[in-house]
């Protein structure tokens, strides 16, 4: 990729569609890092991340890292996911952030002269085109090394430059404390509890939608990256220990036994 440190960049992070190449990927970003790997590219004049929240839900994981990143650096645009139901009677949550995204991009298009975006949405390529007719250079950032890739052809092809994630992540890979005492080992365990008590009731509600013995309901159903962080941290330890799976305090790892006192 070329770059100039004089051009005034603006970077617009699809937050859906990063974790999910991310966790295809395997790892976890550190968003901390990624804006000093950005601001070594040129100018960095604003940093976007667009999500939807579930917004009826008592806890959501998802809301300390958009409070974080509200606090570090980021403008976040965030709005309310709509529950609706489909033809067959299902209960669905729908959380698009297309069009605030386009909005945004194609305002920043005044002031910058290069688009960063992290997407793989094919959706985006006549945006791309829109912005390159103003004389704004782009960058699309994503994978093709995920099964199946994801980023679409179209915008690879449309965008001035495509950066492949899996190339550039050891800029912004998260590591972690090994010290389970440390404060940051207790909060990671904490997210990861939560995670996983998380995955279990949408396992059990999808369950009971098949068999037909009961609905999903919006407390059920999290957002896609919902459970971002505490998923790629237990990917990342596992990796790290060698363990096929981190072992949780007081339960036994998955697969394993306990015996009768």
């Amino acid at each position: 990729m070329i770059h100039y440190n004089s051009e005034r960049m603006a970077i617009f992070i699809d937050g859906a569609n990063l974790y999910a190449a991310a966790r295809a990927l395997g790892f976890d970003i550190d968003y901390r890092q990624m804006l000093k790997w950005v601001s070594t590219r040129g100018q960095l004049i604003r940093a976007f991340y667009y999500t939807a929240l579930l917004e009826d839900q008592e806890y959501s994981p998802i809301r300390p890292l958009v409070d974080w990143l509200d606090y570090n650096g980021f403008t976040m645009v965030t709005k309310p996911t709509k529950e609706f139901t489909d033809a067959y009677g299902r209960r669905k949550i729908k959380g698009n952030m297309d069009i605030e995204l386009a909005i945004d991009v194609m305002e920043a298009a005044n002031y910058c002269q290069h688009i960063m975006l992290f997407s793989g949405d094919g959706d985006f390529r006549r945006l791309i085109e829109a912005v390159q007719r103003k004389g704004v250079r782009t960058t699309v950032v994503s994978t093709m090394k995920s099964n199946p890739p994801m980023v679409a052809d179209e915008l690879r092809r449309q965008a001035d430059n495509f950066l492949e994630l899996a190339d550039i992540a050891h800029n912004f890979q998260r590591s972690y404390n090994r010290d389970e005492n440390s404060e940051e080992a207790q909060a990671a365990y904490a997210r990861r509890l939560q995670a996983s008590e998380n995955a279990a009731a949408r396992a059990a509600a999808a369950g009971a939608a098949a068999s037909g013995t009961g609905p999903v309901t919006p407390q059920t159903v999290l957002a896609q990256q919902a459970d971002s962080e505490a998923v790629a941290m237990d990917q990342a330890e596992a990796a790290e220990s060698g363990e096929p799976t981190v072992r949780r305090r007081g339960r036994p790892p998955a697969g394993e036994k306990t015996s009768a006192a």
